[in-house]
């Protein structure tokens, strides 16, 4: 799940991550959170700033290949954009 908010200012966008102890243990919910880091380090660099991103892990979320969970981000993340976009 991913959730965009738009702020007011146009500061850098920021990320966060809920990856809660439903996704596995530490170890796995760790992995989860660095994956996730990773991806949205690549994404701060082609996309919008002013918002606030918090993606919430789902359990299964541990199962996906790098690449998966690559594409799922992304797609997600530009979906919520053109939803904000569309209702501004």
């Amino acid at each position: 799940m991913l959730y965009l908010f738009p702020r007011q200012d146009a500061a850098p966008t920021r990320f966060g991550f809920i990856v809660s102890k439903a996704v596995g243990v530490a170890v796995v919910r760790n992995r989860v959170r660095r994956r996730l880091r990773a991806i949205a380090r690549e994404l701060l660099v082609a996309r919008p700033t002013g918002t606030d991103v918090v993606i919430r892990a789902l359990p299964g979320i541990d199962a996906l290949d790098w690449q998966a969970l690559h594409d799922e981000v992304t797609k997600g993340f530009d979906r919520a954009v053109d939803r904000m976009v569309a209702s501004t």
